[in-house]
C-alpha cells in the first residue's frame, strides 16, 4: 500500500518561511506528477503547486514568486519551499502524487499557521 509521508508545517508570522517534504513509501508505479494542495477551513482543497516527472512546475497565481515547488525523483518526494508567508496562506496542505492510469494518492495533510 503506498503511502505519502508528510513532514514540516507549524506555526510561523507573517513574512516568515516554512518548509514541506514528502516521501512516497512502497510506491510500485512510476509517478507522474507530485504537489501540495491546502484546504482551509469551510474551504475546497486547491492546488498550490506541483511538478511533474521531468521538472516542470505549476503554482497558483497566490503563491508565485513566493512558494517553490522541488522533487527528487530517486528519492521519490516532493517538497515546498514556502517564503514570505501570509495570513491567509494558513490551510492544512496536502501531499498529492499522480500515478497515471494507477490512480491517485494523498499524504495525511499537516497544518500551516500563519499568525498576523
Amino acid at each position: 500500500q503506498v503511502q505519502l509521508v508528510e513532514s514540516g508545517g507549524g506555526l510561523v508570522q507573517a513574512g516568515g518561511s516554512l518548509g514541506l517534504s514528502c516521501a512516497a513509501t512502497k510506491t510500485k508505479f512510476h509517478i507522474y506528477t507530485m504537489g501540495w494542495y491546502r484546504q482551509a477551513p469551510g474551504a475546497q482543497r486547491v492546488l498550490v503547486a506541483d511538478i511533474n516527472y521531468d521538472g516542470v512546475t505549476n503554482y497558483a497565481d497566490s503563491v508565485k514568486g513566493r512558494f517553490t515547488v522541488s522533487r527528487d525523483n530517486a528519492k521519490d518526494a516532493v517538497y515546498l519551499q514556502m517564503n514570505s508567508l501570509k495570513p491567509e496562506d494558513t490551510a492544512r496542505y496536502f501531499c498529492h502524487a499522480d500515478f497515471g492510469p494507477f490512480g491517485v494518492e494523498w499524504g495525511q495533510g499537516t497544518q500551516v499557521t500563519v499568525s498576523s
